[in-house]
């Protein structure tokens, strides 16, 4: 089973190897796709460095800077012409631990959702107002919907191609960060098996 992690850039060009190298650490195994929307801090220029040396690595070049939807949407495109029958969707900040990675595809399900709202999971360091508005959030989004997700805009996920290809992913129509949450609710309306598993949010580096 092949797994791809999918990673959109803007401005990382600190992170990308640092990620790059995190992420091997924890699975050799591991492909590596970043999708970068012509980052003006040469972000791409440094991950073409990586792909010189490391077959592994991989980059879907934009134009412009089009959003995290319009990102991940190429990225899962490319992600699947590359072989791939798993892949993860996280950030290139740290926000997201790398060496969550393997849990998330280790579990039996068709989406994995890193959760910061399952017993276990935590956000250290983010201030009572913030904590609060995005619980409240999450209840507002469970009692409108129906979903029974605990963190239903989370972002740090494990998709099996065959779900996505089953719920159609390409025609997701949101932008910005309401684009997890109708991914999320897609899967649901779907039927497709989900689960959530604890991860500790940070914030960036």
């Amino acid at each position: 089973m092949k797994t791809l992690v999918v990673i959109p850039t803007y401005d990382e060009k600190d992170n990308v190897a640092a990620m790059a190298e995190a992420l091997f650490a924890v699975d050799e195994s591991l492909e590596i796709l970043f999708v970068d929307d012509n980052s003006p801090d040469g972000t791409g220029d440094v991950i073409e460095g990586l792909i010189k040396n490391d077959s592994r690595i991989h980059c879907l070049h934009r134009e412009k800077k089009e959003g995290l939807a319009k990102a991940y949407l190429a990225g899962f495109k490319r992600a699947i012409e590359l072989g791939a029958d798993r892949i993860v969707q996280m950030d290139c900040d740290f926000s997201h631990d790398p060496k969550d990675v393997p849990r998330l595809v280790a579990e039996d399900a068709d989406l994995v959702i890193g959760s910061r709202y399952v017993k276990g999971g935590a956000t250290p360091g983010w201030p009572f107002k913030r904590r609060l508005i995005s619980r409240m959030g999450g209840i507002f989004i469970r009692t409108v919907t129906g979903m029974p997700l605990k963190d239903p805009t989370g972002g740090f996920k494990c998709w099996k191609v065959s779900a996505l290809k089953a719920m159609e992913y390409d025609t997701i129509e949101s932008a910005g960060y309401s684009f997890q949450l109708e991914m999320n609710h897609r899967a649901w309306k779907t039927g497709l098996k989900i689960r959530e598993i604890p991860i500790i949010f940070t914030d960036r580096v």
